[in-house]
């Protein structure tokens, strides 16, 4: 049998990151779980280097506490599934 040979094309998984609907999907995901968390998170994106991004952050006092102490954040990551 013949061995195959694959010859990746890395710049082709970089434009890939970087696509604006694959940006545009991490964000509806990071809202998801921002939502599903509740007052006081919010959601992000932004273009990196080589792909895109996507954080959700605590945004005052009480969803700092309550992350802190329930760990809202861990709990609902599966919304952006």
């Amino acid at each position: 049998m013949a061995k195959s040979r694959i010859k990746w094309r890395i710049a082709g998984f970089r434009e890939l990151r970087l696509d604006p609907a694959v940006i545009a999907d991490l964000g509806e995901r990071a809202e998801r779980i921002a939502d599903a968390a509740g007052d006081g998170y919010e959601a992000s994106t932004f273009e990196g280097k080589n792909r895109g991004r996507a954080s959700v952050i605590t945004a005052d006092y009480d969803a700092i506490r309550d992350n802190a102490k329930n760990q809202t954040l861990l709990r609902n990551l599966d919304r952006g599934r």
